[in-house]
């Protein structure tokens, strides 16, 4: 894929969020991914952002929703993606995986089977050294780290506000600490029930 052709497909997906606000539009496996994005989503999002900020050096950055493109038929759009600052200051479109330190995808009811199977893959194998999925379909987060060419070797989940509702993450970018017991739990969906892809 040219850098041309690449342009006309940022230019398309921009006009297809345009055209249908509220939900997030990415390159998966070929094929343009829509879902939707509901309240406790964005909350999510917020409250990690603030966390982490608080947390990290200043001369990290950080991203939601803009295209990391891992391969012509994969550019993911991730829902938080800590980079350099310098180059989150670039105000680009678009930036290279490799710039990322840490990921974070918030599972919606469209996007389980990307969170869960398909962006551990692809992230792992750039070496991103760190991937948290927070799960308010479940109410719970998985942590990801120690990246392979096969996907990651490390795994913890951790319910949302349980008995040590704190998580630790080692990371590249310090000992990072978030409490779960803030996180949103989507209301319209039984705890119990068994995920959709």
């Amino acid at each position: 894929m040219t850098v041309s052709d690449l342009d006309r497909l940022h230019s398309q997906l921009s006009r297809l969020e345009d055209m249908f606000p509220g939900y997030l539009t990415e390159i998966v496996e070929g094929s343009i991914m829509m879902s939707s994005v509901k309240p406790h989503h964005a909350e999510t999002i917020r409250l990690v952002w603030n966390a982490l900020r608080e947390q990290v050096a200043d001369e990290w950055g950080f991203t939601s929703d803009v295209a990391f493109p891992f391969h012509e038929d994969n550019e993911f759009c991730p829902d938080l993606a800590v980079i350099p600052a310098a180059e989150v200051a670039k105000n680009n479109g678009a930036y290279a995986p490799d710039l990322i330190e840490l990921v974070v995808e918030v599972v919606s009811q469209g996007s389980i089977r990307r969170d869960y199977e398909l962006k551990p893959r692809w992230y792992a194998s750039r070496g991103i050294p760190n991937y948290l999925i927070l799960d308010p379909l479940k109410g719970h987060v998985v942590t990801l780290w120690n990246p392979g060419p096969d996907g990651y070797l490390g795994r913890d989940t951790v319910p949302y506000g349980s008995a040590d509702s704190e998580l630790i993450i080692d990371s590249p970018l310090g000992k990072l600490r978030l409490d779960t017991g803030q996180f949103p739990v989507d209301p319209t969906v039984d705890p119990k029930a068994p995920h959709r892809s």
